[in-house]
């Protein structure tokens, strides 16, 4: 009953994967995509999206982190699979899921669910190029179209050689727009024998059980509702031992983003740092009714001390601790 962090291009970056693990509850983390096209990539470049190949593809609070690729070149697919295990991935994660229309137009991601022979004959490229002791898993939509892929491309998947499929319950057409559609999921875990994970529309313990209960995965991967809730997945692992672990409260919360701008500063740029804590700010939103009454003021800010201060409003300073898991 694994919880597993779902990648989001620009926002679940190294940096977040390290605050978000160490809060609790999350067995697994998949990278932002690496785009392969028609040359081989540097090293640096993996490490870029991956630093844990630094540290046996763990973060510091040893929670595993999977390489994830993208593109439509098998060869080129191949062999960077075969590059990714070489500097120390243990897991090697393919995107036929991404619906943003660049990616798309590119011949990549869940554009390439209208050709399942194609899926099949990437993931196998990959699987023949990657030692037999590394995973290869899968993130695909229902469909690009419409939701009617979804259980032919699973099974393409499964035949190529994909140990785990991901299903996010929508098409590319549908995006991110609820509902999720959860029994679809049920409709391609029953076609395969390879362990489906389902993805889409968890933001709460609530919304859990029941994708857990109409799509009959075990586990499931989430994105959008823990960037919201950083506790969501503690609160998950709790509630499957029948038990209830306390809600993160706003200043623990923002002890996590003071957390997530210190390393960013590291990396980036102020005016960068500032942009990706109002990334997160806006999803934070959706789980904190502080974040929500701050918001038409922190959207303006343009230099990270103001947005720290702007966050620490009306918190006394005893109340900045983040319970660690």
């Amino acid at each position: 009953m694994r919880i597993i962090l779902a990648p989001m291009e620009g926002l679940v970056d190294a940096p977040i994967r390290e605050t978000l693990t160490r809060v609790g509850g999350i067995d697994r983390c998949v990278t932002e995509f690496i785009r392969v096209t028609h040359g081989m990539l540097p090293p640096r470049i993996f490490y870029k999206y991956a630093p844990e190949l630094h540290n046996q593809a763990l973060t510091r609070a040893g929670t595993p982190v999977a390489v994830q690729l993208l593109g439509s070149d098998p060869e080129m697919m191949g062999l960077h699979g075969e590059k990714a295990a070489e500097l120390g991935a243990t897991q090697v994660d393919i995107n036929f899921g991404c619906p943003a229309k660049t990616v798309n137009k590119h011949k990549g991601g869940c554009v390439l669910m209208r050709e399942p022979e194609l899926m099949h004959e990437i993931t196998a490229a990959v699987r023949k190029a990657v030692p037999a002791g590394i995973s290869v898993t899968a993130k695909m939509r229902l469909g690009y179209d419409d939701r009617s892929m979804g259980v032919a491309c699973a099974q393409a998947l499964e035949a190529a050689g994909a140990e785990e499929i991901v299903i996010h319950a929508r098409s590319k057409v549908d995006g991110y727009k609820p509902p999720a559609y959860w029994e679809e999921i049920a409709r391609a875990r029953e076609a395969v024998t390879a362990r489906v994970i389902a993805n889409g529309e968890i933001w709460t313990v609530g919304d859990y059980w029941r994708c857990r209960e109409v799509s009959g995965c075990d586990d499931v991967m989430i994105g959008r509702g823990l960037i919201a809730r950083p506790d969501l997945a503690r609160k998950i692992k709790a509630s499957q031992q029948g038990l209830q672990a306390d809600d993160m409260t706003w200043p623990e919360a923002v002890a996590l983003v003071r957390e997530y701008a210190g390393v960013l500063q590291g990396w980036l740029d102020d005016k960068y740092v500032t942009g990706r804590i109002k990334q997160w700010m806006n999803f934070l939103r959706q789980g904190f009714a502080e974040a929500e009454v701050i918001w038409p003021e922190a959207r303006k800010i343009r230099e990270v001390a103001p947005m720290l201060a702007c966050l620490e409003k009306n918190i006394p300073a005893s109340r900045n601790p983040v319970r660690a898991a």
